[in-house]
């Protein structure tokens, strides 16, 4: 056990993972209320490197490659040195149990401290539709939040709000406003 855990308890990172799981559901319901689907992309991001070699981006990309459950996924750094952990499937009930099972791994792994975020992609079914809309899902609070990029500085406020409305009886938004952070230029789409 480490002195963090010794002298604060357990990190809540990983309590209420399973909240990631209800996104299938919400996904039927972005489809039927705004005619919003699934893009089949999505990614995992790591805060910057800590000191510690355990968290190391080498021993995440052993973790990767040891576990065939992660087949597919790709890694890659941003502009601010965050690594992001990307997965494309078409499918995405299989999307988000990688997305599950990666986060439980790096958090078993003694990377849980480094999860900033999950984001999974939805578009218009007929374009243009709405807009596209990022659901991203907040490992440290373990909530959600929609992000409507509509250009590379500007965001579609009134299509959060609306998709908030639509799924807030099936997913754990993050109440304060100020959380829903702008993530421009994300390696999502």
């Amino acid at each position: 056990m480490g002195l963090r855990q010794t002298l604060f308890g357990p990190s809540k990172v990983g309590r209420n993972l399973d909240r990631l799981k209800a996104l299938p559901e919400a996904a039927r319901t972005l489809a039927s209320e705004l005619d919003i689907v699934p893009s089949g992309h999505a990614g995992l991001c790591l805060r910057a490197l800590a000191n510690s070699p355990a968290t190391s981006d080498e021993n995440v990309a052993s973790l990767l490659t040891s576990n065939p459950s992660f087949l597919g996924v790709t890694t890659q750094k941003d502009d601010v040195g965050c690594t992001w952990l990307l997965k494309d499937d078409l499918d995405e009930g299989a999307l988000v149990a990688t997305m599950h099972d990666l986060s439980r791994a790096l958090i078993d792994a003694g990377c849980g401290a480094r999860l900033l975020c999950s984001v999974f992609g939805f578009v218009p079914r007929i374009a243009p539709g709405e807009g596209s809309v990022l659901l991203v899902f907040l490992h440290q609070q373990e909530t959600w939040y929609p992000f409507a990029p509509v250009s590379d500085t500007d965001r579609n406020s009134e299509l959060e709000l609306r998709v908030r409305t639509f799924l807030g009886p099936q997913l754990a938004f993050e109440k304060d406003l100020g959380r829903w952070m702008a993530l421009w230029g994300l390696p999502v789409r």
